[in-house]
């Protein structure tokens, strides 16, 4: 047993933790054995959040028969297991097309919780992510949306990375950068969502400094879900890491 923390820092709506950064704060709780080699790198984890997690309370994290669960007060906020499923990338977007989307950013003049740690427009420079992702060509009919992201000093942690020191972001905040671009791909001003569930694999923790691309993919919907995808790329274009999520519709003011 051991306990968990969402600071206010890393909200999503205004009172509860931005799901990315709870979802992906709780996997790394997640007991794998011996799945990589690499210091830097998991296999897929699966989280399904069950309420809103707060913020600023200490929760308690169990593991039951493989079943690693958050708990606040006794009842149930968020349970993690290790993934079989195959994520599939969404396809790159070019650097330079990619910040140019960012123009069309939907969130900039109107946005259900503005203060999201990943998409906030009224979050600062060097406080929140700022991954503002626009439109791009759609693949294979599906809408795409895509950013630049260039991690902040204030995000890095020490790891230790293939024998070398390097600067990198912790594991919860590369779930956060896959989060909200996925929520992008549908129309989040029309239809508020939350995140319900997220799986993702982290292939390599991003480096601070280094600009790197996030594409998101409306992948289906059906009845209040809404079903996406995302992928983060390092400049050079190989995959960092990648999540599918299930998006819940929500009314916003209920979260506010």
């Amino acid at each position: 047993m051991s306990t968990l923390i969402v600071p206010s820092r890393y909200c999503g709506p205004p009172r509860s933790g931005n799901g990315g950064w709870t979802a992906g704060e709780l996997a790394a709780h997640v007991e794998h054995g011996c799945p990589t080699d690499r210091a830097d790198a998991w296999p897929p984890v699966r989280v399904r959040l069950r309420q809103p997690p707060p913020l600023d309370v200490t929760m308690t994290v169990t593991d039951v028969q493989g079943t690693t669960t958050l708990l606040h007060d006794g009842a149930v906020v968020a349970e993690a297991v290790p993934s079989v499923d195959e994520l599939l990338p969404v396809a790159p977007v070019g650097q330079d097309a990619a910040h140019a989307a960012e123009a069309t950013y939907a969130g900039a003049a109107q946005h259900p919780f503005p203060t999201c740690f990943a998409c906030g427009p009224e979050r600062e420079e060097g406080d929140g992510l700022r991954i503002f992702p626009g439109e791009v060509d759609p693949v294979e009919g599906r809408r795409r949306v895509a950013a630049t992201w260039t991690p902040h000093p204030s995000l890095s942690e020490d790891w230790h990375v293939y024998g070398q020191a390097g600067r990198h972001v912790a594991l919860p905040v590369t779930w956060a950068a896959l989060d909200c671009v996925g929520g992008w791909a549908e129309d989040l001003l029309g239809r508020p969502m939350v995140l319900g569930q997220m799986t993702a694999r982290v292939d390599a923790l991003p480096e601070v400094g280094e600009t790197h691309v996030v594409v998101g993919e409306h992948r289906g919907s059906e009845g209040r879900k809404t079903f996406t995808a995302s992928t983060l790329y390092a400049p050079g274009g190989a995959v960092v890491a990648l999540a599918e999520h299930v998006w819940v519709a929500v009314d916003p003011e209920r979260f506010g």
